[in-house]
């Protein structure tokens, strides 16, 4: 398939630039992917469409504050580093804006000395490994300079760094939120479990692929980012419990869908499990675990409405596109939600 398969027209302006005040305010676009049925809905009306004895799989990352603004310590020339994974200790491998500033032995400093780096290694990607020097705890130096990487298409300022955050934010390692999340409140999540949803939580820490385009025409030439991803035996036991009943395995995001299709088998069974994934799913792919997803409005050309394609249709896909233009549906990360049944 053509990556231009994948594109569609979208106004500037229905692209979200903060947060609703409620989360659960959000505008939920249901797509029946048999019949391609669209219906409006508001998020909070999610719980009409999980059934008791179904399971709902939630992404607990949680983003750091990765971007560091800083200066050379020579000329004082600003210096802005992106922490993309941590490679060992104190070294990281980091976007560097502007690239041509951030050579080999260079030295830079942020919050008036709090924090020193040097880079050690340009890769062949062009990002770069930096060593960072400081007093303390790195995390807590982190977190009282760094600001949240939020997506370049965002251009207001973010008040409360927290609505970058799901509710169930955990484990620190994201470079960007899994935005599917980012729609429940902790009392809409306590009226799913009183229904009888399970809900279960595993990790998969977002990284560089979120900025990343294709740049390819072809779909199978492109090379997908590498993630680091966590599943408990307890979610795993839940998920195969669901299976077996026959009930419905509900991926919050397309981070918890790459996660589970990852580690799942030709049965549709997974198992505790830690590593690295750089699954790309588009159309041709057969899901083998995830039955229905919860999912945000995705960047035209983007593997993510490509992952949203292979379950649902890139016909339906596409028109359900077109018609949340027509709308005028809020878009990407702060944007209204889609539930594909």
């Amino acid at each position: 398939m053509n990556v231009k398969d994948f594109d569609f027209y979208l106004p500037e302006e229905l692209i979200a630039q903060h947060p609703l005040e409620k989360r659960d305010s959000s505008r939920l676009m249901v797509l029946d992917r048999e019949t391609g049925e669209i219906n409006h809905k508001s998020f909070h009306d999610i719980v009409e469409y999980l059934n008791e004895g179904d399971t709902l799989v939630l992404n607990n990352t949680r983003v750091m504050p990765a971007r560091l603004i800083g200066e050379k310590e020579e000329t004082h020339g600003k210096i802005e580093f992106l922490l993309l994974k941590r490679i060992e200790k104190d070294k990281w491998e980091c976007l560097a804006k502007p690239g041509k500033s951030a050579r080999v032995g260079r030295k830079f400093t942020f919050g008036d000395g709090k924090l020193k780096a040097e880079v050690v290694e340009v890769q062949d990607n062009g990002n770069r490994i930096v060593e960072f020097f400081y007093d303390g705890i790195f995390e807590e130096v982190l977190d009282a300079l760094g600001e949240m990487p939020l997506p370049p298409y965002i251009h207001e300022r973010l008040e409360d760094r927290e609505r970058y955050q799901t509710v169930y934010s955990k484990e620190n390692g994201s470079a960007a939120a899994p935005t599917a999340g980012l729609h429940f409140t902790k009392e809409l999540l306590a009226e799913i479990t009183a229904k009888g949803i399970n809900i279960v939580y595993l990790t998969l820490h977002v990284g560089l692929g979120t900025f990343r385009p294709v740049k390819v025409e072809s779909l199978e030439e492109h090379e997908m980012h590498s993630e680091f991803y966590i599943l408990s035996k307890e979610s795993a036991d839940i998920i195969n419990e669901t299976k077996k009943r026959g009930n419905a395995v509900i991926s919050v995001g397309t981070t918890s869908t790459r996660t589970l299709e990852t580690i799942g088998d030709e049965n549709g069974f997974v198992k505790e499990q830690s590593g690295w994934t750089n699954i790309f799913i588009y159309p041709g792919y057969n899901f083998k675990v995830v039955d229905n997803l919860i999912t945000n409005f995705h960047l035209p050309e983007s593997t993510l409405i490509m992952l949203v394609s292979t379950l649902a249709g890139r016909d339906n896909v596409m028109n359900a596109y077109k018609e949340a233009v027509n709308e005028k549906y809020r878009f990407f990360s702060f944007g209204d939600a889609m539930f594909v049944k």
